[in-house]
């Protein structure tokens, strides 16, 4: 589909995926203005509308930030492909002869290890901030997710795609003085976007069945039944 194109609503739920490995294609001004502007139409406590959005692209300011959250990038992911497993995956496949794409877990960690490896080119990096009007607290990100997620549907619709990271947090001081960013306002994600390499959905998930109770904990809902041909999540 093309970025002027529209999406029904239920076919982009269903189908947007994280979209990490991206086409060297900016995105125009107008189309990012109409992502961050669904954005904006999220619910927030009481309507206080305290989600702020900092994109980087391609100016001075950018760029220096663009490498800080490389080096963030990188060594996150390489914390987290060892203590997840994700480098024994890899491994076990080639050692047994088989190409590393045979397994899910082992394609997870050739596409992490390519989103990190090229983050800088990324054609726009997304800082969803959050304005604090009181001390930090658990439930503020009910004021902010959902604007994240109305962007990266917005995003699909349009014919783009995403990634929401928390990897920014190993270097957020740094972040904070290059891009001047107050005391008081949290870096509560960071959400990369581009035209997608490959393509968008269906989105595998658990069953149904498995996620939803029904009048206790544990107790199945025999009602929450998939969609025909509903395809589910298989993780090795």
């Amino acid at each position: 589909m093309t970025a002027d194109e529209v999406l029904p609503l239920l076919q982009g739920l269903a189908s947007t995926r994280t979209i990490r490995k991206y086409l060297p294609e900016p995105i125009p001004e107008a189309h990012l203005a109409s992502i961050l502007w669904h954005a904006t139409r999220a619910p927030s406590g009481s309507n206080r509308q305290p989600v702020r959005y900092l994109a980087l692209r391609d100016g001075p300011q950018a760029q220096r930030a663009r490498a800080v959250l490389g080096e963030s990038f990188r060594a996150s992911w390489a914390a987290k492909r060892s203590a997840d497993g994700y480098g024994a995956a890899a491994d076990d496949a080639q050692a047994g002869g088989t190409e590393v794409a045979d397994t899910p877990k082992a394609r997870m960690a050739a596409t992490m290890q390519h989103f990190v490896d090229h983050i800088e080119q990324v054609p726009v990096i997304v800082l969803v901030c959050l304005q604090r009007y009181r001390l930090a607290n658990p439930y503020e990100g009910a004021s902010v997710y959902p604007a994240a997620q109305n962007l990266l549907l917005a995003a699909r619709a349009m014919g783009y795609g995403g990634a929401l990271t928390m990897w920014h947090q190993l270097v957020e001081p740094q972040l904070r003085e290059l891009l001047g960013v107050p005391d008081h306002v949290a870096l509560s994600a960071c959400i990369t976007l581009g035209r997608p390499a490959g393509r968008h959905g269906p989105v595998r998930r658990r069953p149904l069945h498995d996620v939803v109770f029904e009048d206790q904990w544990g107790e199945q809902a025999v009602w929450a039944t998939d969609p025909p041909g509903t395809a589910h999540t298989q993780w090795k």
